[in-house]
């Protein structure tokens, strides 16, 4: 019964994409979250725990995003998402240079899990409209991306607030995958 439902979805041209949204808190994942889905900044609380939504992208792409909260005390559970997913979206608060260290710390930690190794990779250098925002440059040598070698990933700036560079990255990951499937 599965193979012919993925069978018809393939014929329709709908293909479902799972995408982690992680990053340290206060990065603003669920505010990329909702301005993806929604086309709006809605108001948030601290996550804990998950939310998960479906994003449509040109009618012919679901991405079933799962925004994990980012608190200390949450991302050891980071892990028990990683199966079978497609893509991963790391938020990172471009403003937030205290905490440049532990975000690539949990970056790195996560990109050694052997159920992610195929996953892509999208850093989101966000909060760009504030005026001490560390430059994509910056935060590219700061989490120490070169060292992704073996791996399709890309590096955009991002205000999840005022919705600038979105379009991009959902454009960009979307070619992404679709190269891959």
């Amino acid at each position: 019964m599965g193979g012919v439902i993925s069978y018809f979805k393939g014929f329709f041209g709908q293909k479902e994409i799972r995408i982690l949204i992680l990053g340290l808190d206060g990065a603003g994942k669920t505010t990329v979250l909702y301005r993806m889905q929604v086309g709006e900044v809605v108001t948030t609380i601290p996550t804990i725990g998950f939310n998960v939504e479906t994003v449509t992208y040109k009618n012919n792409l679901k991405f079933q995003c799962w925004d994990l909260g980012g608190q200390a005390s949450i991302r050891p559970y980071w892990r028990c998402y990683y199966a079978n997913t497609d893509a991963i979206i790391y938020v990172v608060d471009s403003a937030d240079q205290e905490r440049m260290g532990i975000s690539k710390q949990e970056l790195v930690n996560m990109l050694d899990e052997d159920e992610l190794r195929s996953a892509i990779v999208v850093v989101l250098c966000n909060k760009q409209d504030l005026p001490a925002a560390l430059s994509v440059s910056e935060i590219h040598k700061a989490l120490g991306l070169d060292a992704l070698k073996n791996r399709t990933f890309q590096i955009f700036k991002v205000s999840a607030l005022k919705g600038d560079g979105l379009d991009q990255v959902m454009e960009w990951l979307s070619n992404a995958i679709q190269a891959t499937k």
